[in-house]
Parts: structure tokens; C-alpha cells; sequence
């Protein structure tokens, strides 16, 4: 079942998700449609906030050959690089702008997987990106959130106009 994303500013995308208790089937199901729906933008990764549904769930896939989607509940980031890396982001919740963000270069989150179990697992380069940037739209948070109070009200006009030309 192909789930629909929330367009900005829907306030879902602003609220922190629910923790997940343990993975059950409805889970999986989840799970599934996020990777479908990643892999249709395409993108890199999803939160379930993304598609409206308020659980702490994220997939990710920086992979070049794709089919190695790292399915996450709960995830937090337990150590962070000191080193960081710049890359441009962007969100389908707001299509047609995206913005430089730096974040560190490698991470190791915490998560339960796939099996139930919880997982601690070293992130780095686009996926340590993407992980954060999911983590992030868990807790109620967008990119551009990072921004200076001028270059993120920018962004959003740009984005306002873009909207009204479509």
C-alpha cells in the first residue's frame, strides 16, 4: 500500500514520534511501505512521520546497487564524529528546495531491527547523513530547521513560490 507524503507545513512533520514497544507484523508492513515509498522519490531515506504515521520509525539506503534499506525503530545517535561533512539535503515534505547542512561525518546509533533485537551499528558519509536527518524528523524537526533564522526563511518563500507555480 502506497502511503502519501504530508506536504510542509502539516503539523505532524513539527511533533515528536511515538516510541515503538516491539516489532510486530504492522511494523514490517510499515517498514515496507517506506522503503517503497523512498525508493519512488527516489531517496536516500524515510521517516514515518514523513507519510503521517507518528512512530519512531526510519529506513535507510545510501547504497549505490539500492536493496539494502537498514530498517530502524527508536534510533538515537549514541556517539557522533567530531569531524563533520557538508551535503545538500532536501525533503519530499517540501519539493523543489534543498540547503548545505553540516553534520558529522560518522555516527553510531542505537536501534531495535528488523528481528526485534537492539542493534548498535557505525554510520558513515551519506548514510551517518541520512540517519540524522531521519533521526531528526522523529523528533519533530526538518533540514532546514538547521539553517540561520534568515537563510531558512528564505528557503520557505522560495518554496511558497515554487508551490504556486505548480
Amino acid at each position: 500500500m502506497k502511503r502519501a507524503i504530508l506536504p510542509w507545513p502539516d503539523r505532524r512533520l513539527q511533533s515528536i514520534a511515538a516510541p515503538v514497544a516491539e516489532i510486530t507484523d504492522e511494523t514490517r508492513a510499515i517498514w515496507a511501505d517506506m522503503i517503497e515509498v523512498m525508493e519512488a522519490m527516489p531517496g536516500v531515506g524515510l521517516a514515518a512521520v514523513q507519510l503521517g504515521v507518528m512512530q519512531r520509525l526510519a529506513v535507510v539506503d545510501a547504497s549505490e546497487a539500492r536493496g539494502q534499506a537498514v530498517r530502524m525503530a527508536n534510533p538515537e545517535v549514541l556517539h557522533a564524529s567530531a569531524k563533520l561533512r557538508a551535503h545538500e539535503e532536501a525533503s519530499p515534505n517540501l519539493p523543489g528546495v534543498s540547503a548545505t547542512i553540516e553534520r558529522p561525518r560518522a555516527v553510531t546509533v542505537r536501534f531495535l531491527n528488523e528481528a526485534g533485537e537492539m542493534e548498535d551499528r557505525d554510520f558513515v558519509g551519506l548514510w551517518a547523513t541520512s540517519v540524522q536527518h531521519q533521526i531528526d524528523h522523529l523528533n519533530g524537526r526538518m533540514y532546514f530547521d538547521r539553517l540561520s533564522p534568515m537563510k531558512r526563511q528564505m528557503l520557505l518563500k522560495r518554496a511558497a513560490k515554487l508551490g504556486k507555480r505548480a
